[in-house]
């Protein structure tokens, strides 16, 4: 996806957050260098550990919210940065219309009604792999992910609702087309904020990684 300069300042408020040494988030991402691997090499380097959801709400992931203080929350900053024309925008930052790709399912959309912003990696997700070790002001910044393209998309309510919180060992984007860039942006996202993966997981997506040949990962540790 192209990056925009709506999430990179968005994206430096949230890194801004206070977090905790625990936490190992840095405060400030101009420095980190972006990291480049293959798919397979990605999958690699994901650290393998067993899942637990023990604990898990989704309030314990503060999200939606006006990192920059300029009106417009984590969702409508998605919904700007990734129209495909000029939105059209109410009072308060309400987006009215514009023209999105859902990429999992290859649609177009021009009401905003009938997008939902999907964390590439859910909530609960995170959760089982590592967040639920974090700060509060972490799991806020992760849930409010603007420094990375990868890390928020605008698609279709109906998919993001099949797909729920399943990892790709259980669900994949129906469009066979999108499943090596969705296989790369899960893998990326995982490597940017440091996250596990389980056995099953991971042996899917290596079978997933086979048939994408030399897909490209990117991303910037947090």
């Amino acid at each position: 996806m192209i990056k925009t300069t709506v999430r990179a300042l968005a994206g430096a408020a949230l890194a801004l957050l206070p977090l905790t040494a625990a936490s190992s988030a840095r405060a400030d991402e101009i420095d980190v260098p972006v990291r480049h691997t293959s798919l397979h090499d990605g999958i690699e380097a994901l650290p393998l550990a067993a899942e637990s959801r023990t604990g898990y709400q989704r309030t314990s992931f503060k999200h939606w919210v006006d990192a920059d203080h300029d009106g417009c929350n984590t969702r409508a900053e998605v919904l700007i940065a990734e129209s495909r024309q000029r939105p059209e925008t109410g009072p308060k930052c309400k987006i009215i219309s514009g023209r999105w790709f859902s990429y999992y399912d290859g649609v177009t959309v021009t009401d905003p009604k009938g997008l939902d912003i999907d964390h590439m990696v859910p909530l609960a997700e995170a959760w089982d792999s590592g967040a639920s070790q974090w700060s509060a002001a972490r799991r806020e910044a992760y849930a409010n992910d603007l420094g990375a393209d990868r890390s928020l998309v605008a698609v279709t309510a109906k998919t993001n609702r099949s797909k729920a919180d399943q990892d790709p060992a259980t669900w994949l984007p129906p469009l066979a087309d999108a499943r090596c860039t969705y296989a790369a942006d899960w893998v990326s996202t995982k490597l940017r904020w440091a996250l596990t993966a389980d056995r099953t997981e991971r042996d899917a997506l290596r079978r997933l990684a086979a048939g994408c040949g030399h897909t490209p990962v990117e991303y910037q540790p947090v």
